[in-house]
């Protein structure tokens, strides 16, 4: 839970809703979000930056539009060995594997990003569970059997998380203050997007918590002993 005195993880909305994000998502990452094929985590990180950020999204509204001429031009396809009864066994096994829906963002603090609504009600009076000295976490998407996972983080200033790799990709979405690694310095709405070939240890590196949105594709791969006790706690 929030330790008393603790100042509050909103504290820094003022920066959030006043963000331009100086680190954006790679044009892959966008391609990828826009043709639907990223899984939950990892599409609700890139959302969450495209809301702060008007360059991104009129560059996901040009991936978007090319994929559409890219369809047009396709020849159709043949229908042949298409019956009503195989549609409609596709359509149930689809329906036994989707992700249930989310809950409708009614009632849920305006305040708070518009993705993030249907996973939280408020970041006030969260459950924080404590993974380590000044670092808490809220689990938002448990791991996938594909090995997607998605947490809210709450780093204490000057904290540094456990030096790590990855063993696919890593997105890391700024809520508000901030925190630095080798690659760089990130705020509110910027995205860190790191993958299997980059090591770094994050830390929290403002006066205020660093509270950030991490989401992977594929579990963490801690280098230090500490990190890697930590491994079955962590969720990523």
């Amino acid at each position: 839970m929030t330790a008393r005195n603790a100042p509050s993880p909103t504290a820094g909305w003022t920066s959030w809703r006043t963000a331009r994000p100086n680190h954006h998502p790679s044009d892959a990452l966008l391609v990828a979000y826009g043709s639907g094929s990223l899984g939950e985590g990892l599409s609700l990180a890139v959302a969450l930056h495209l809301a702060r950020c008007p360059d991104c999204r009129a560059t996901l509204a040009g991936v978007e539009a090319v994929g559409g001429v890219l369809l047009d031009d396709l020849p159709p396809a043949p229908l042949d060995g298409l019956t009503l009864a195989g549609t409609l066994a596709r359509l149930d096994r689809e329906s036994a594997t989707a992700t249930p829906p989310r809950p409708a963002a009614s009632g849920r603090d305006p305040a708070l990003p518009a993705p993030l609504r249907p996973y939280v009600p408020s970041l006030e009076g969260l459950a924080w569970q404590r993974l380590a000295p000044g670092v808490r976490r809220v689990e938002l998407l448990p791991r996938t059997a594909s090995g997607g996972a998605a947490q809210l983080l709450r780093i204490a200033p000057g904290t540094a998380l456990p030096h790590h790799g990855h063993g696919g990709v890593e997105l890391t979405l700024v809520l508000s203050g901030h925190f630095a690694d080798e690659l760089g310095r990130y705020g509110p709405g910027d995205l860190a997007e790191v993958d299997g070939d980059t090591r770094h240890q994050p830390i929290a590196d403002s006066h205020r918590d660093c509270v950030c949105l991490i989401a992977t594709d594929a579990p963490l791969r801690f280098t230090g002993l500490m990190g890697r006790l930590m491994q079955p706690f962590i969720g990523l």
